[in-house]
């Protein structure tokens, strides 16, 4: 029987910058790992949640996810578990360098994939992406019932189940998201009830200025796709 008393909170972490010269929305693509800023902010939000009561982490099964995991889990003695559930959205357009006037917005054999952005029919259903969210958050809540768990996922997935637990609509200009590399989203659950939504960035001073939540893209900046 739940206890409709016990506090779980379960944080919900955007993984640290990735090694990506070539601007390529890596999406799903294997072979993506933490840049050496990225594996710093890892190492950051590790030190912040150290003192923190955490019992359970776990991680999408991309390499960047699984490289974030790590010094968050090696504080607490814990090992990463892997729950597909947590992975990026799929996208068409994954492989492919992304952009207005350039990239493969500049083929217009793929304007097609352009015709719905409230589905989106470029990618993932935004409702798909929420119901295997909450599934995955739901199941990291029972494995630390009582303490804290901590998934490691990326940021369109982030997003829509924060959007989702807070009444916004999903569909939304990707520029406006709060969910910074590195960044943690803490959802508190009353028993299995969420009654709260928080959100931090321990490593926001190791991120580019223009990678910021709500920050406007600048020409020529390093670029951070398929987060």
């Amino acid at each position: 029987m739940t206890d409709d008393t016990e506090i779980t909170v379960v944080h919900l972490m955007r993984h640290g910058e990735v090694e990506n010269p070539s601007g390529v929305l890596y999406g799903r693509l294997a072979g993506y790992h933490l840049s050496e800023l990225g594996r710093k902010m890892a190492e950051r939000v590790g030190e912040h949640l150290a003192g923190r009561d955490i019992t359970h982490v776990v991680s999408s099964p991309l390499e960047r996810a699984q490289e974030t995991a790590a010094p968050i889990a090696a504080p607490h003695g814990l090992e990463v578990a892997s729950d597909a559930r947590l992975i990026e959205a799929e996208n068409v357009f994954q492989g492919k360098t992304f952009g207005v006037g350039d990239g493969a917005l500049k083929n217009p054999s793929n304007w097609k994939h352009l015709t719905n952005p409230f589905k989106p029919s470029w990618g993932e259903p935004y409702v798909d992406q929420v119901v295997r969210m909450m599934a995955a958050l739901g199941a990291a809540r029972d494995a630390a019932r009582g303490h804290e768990a901590v998934c490691v996922s990326h940021q369109l997935p982030i997003w829509i189940a924060r959007s989702f637990v807070e009444r916004r609509r999903l569909w939304h200009d990707p520029r406006k998201r709060q969910c910074t590399l590195a960044s943690v989203t803490s959802f508190t659950y009353q028993g299995d009830k969420i009654v709260s939504v928080g959100y931090a960035e321990p490593a926001r001073d190791l991120v580019p200025t223009h990678l910021l939540a709500g920050a406007k893209p600048v020409k020529g900046g390093s670029k951070a796709f398929g987060a």
